[in-house]
């Protein structure tokens, strides 16, 4: 394994320049910030500010390997709220770019079955303007698997006509929530992977998809709520890095057989002491170093 080693700063629980820091301390080569409210939202930063944060980053060594612009909600299922979220995506977009990065993750919401009805024709309207936006420049907004199987999304994907789209490849989320195989969804999904999280999970019963993402008409993306089932649910179970469902030695030969070289980045949503959980997990991927 040659890959880089990022952590999410926000996992650590604190503010940005902290987070940064404590990043650099456990060992990371990269981050990934949210920046969609607060201290990193594109609104909040003019050129000199942007100008700061990435040489702040560059001192301590550090690069971003993605930014989170996830907004919540249905996704991009409701199309009387998709004229200000794709607005939205392409200025934490063109943000990303500022910073040294082209990548910004994001869930879409949940992929429908139904690939003739309205939520799936709104979803793709949103996502061929957004695909072709990242494209104009070199750049990609990764959808976050798990909310639906690796065969539905790469078929979703197909029709989007470019790659400006493509995916942020969560293995613990398929593990947790649908039981896909992560090392089949790599092989599915292998034209269009361009980031990863590194996150462990297990899976304790079947569960709807929409209990865990929301759907229209059902209900939003809740991340407290996540959070708290993947700490203490009854359906899965988010896990330190090696203890969970995750064939991390097959799985990360499979990212290798594809040829993807980017970043694993550590995601630590639950636990008391998630800075010692993140620096186990700095050492439990360099074990795969070549």
């Amino acid at each position: 394994m040659n890959n880089k080693i990022g952590v999410i700063v926000d996992s650590f629980r604190c503010g940005v320049r902290e987070g940064l820091v404590k990043a650099k301390q456990v060992g990371a080569e990269g981050v990934q910030i949210y920046a969609v409210s607060g201290e990193m939202d594109p609104d909040n930063l003019n050129a000199a500010a942007r100008k700061e944060w990435r040489s702040y980053i560059e001192s301590l060594g550090l690069e971003i390997s993605a930014l989170v612009g996830d907004l919540g909600g249905h996704g991009f299922q409701d199309k009387t709220q998709n004229p200000a979220k794709i607005e939205k995506s392409k200025r934490i977009l063109d943000l990303a770019v500022e910073l040294g990065t082209n990548v910004v993750t994001t869930h879409i919401g949940i992929v429908p079955e139904d690939e003739n009805g309205e939520v799936y024709e709104t979803m793709l309207a949103a996502c061929r303007e957004l695909s072709e936006y990242a494209t104009s420049l070199n750049a990609y907004f990764a959808i976050e698997t798990g909310p639906e199987t690796a065969e539905r999304l790469k078929r979703f994907l197909d029709k989007l006509g470019s790659k400006g789209v493509s995916v942020n490849f969560d293995p613990a989320n398929m593990v947790m929530v649908t039981g896909d195989d992560p090392v089949r969804g790599v092989y599915t999904l292998k034209d269009y992977i361009v980031h990863t999280h590194a996150k462990d999970g297990i899976r304790l019963r079947e569960v709807d998809p929409r209990e865990v993402y929301g759907a229209l008409g059902y209900e939003p993306l809740d991340h407290a709520k996540i959070a708290k089932e993947a700490e203490q649910g009854e359906a899965f179970r988010e896990v330190p890095l090696g203890e969970g469902a995750v064939d991390w030695p097959n799985y990360l030969r499979a990212l290798k057989e594809i040829g993807y070289t980017g970043y694993l980045t550590i995601e630590r949503e639950v636990g008391a002491d998630p800075e010692a959980d993140i620096a186990k997990a700095v050492q439990f991927l360099r074990q795969f170093r070549a």
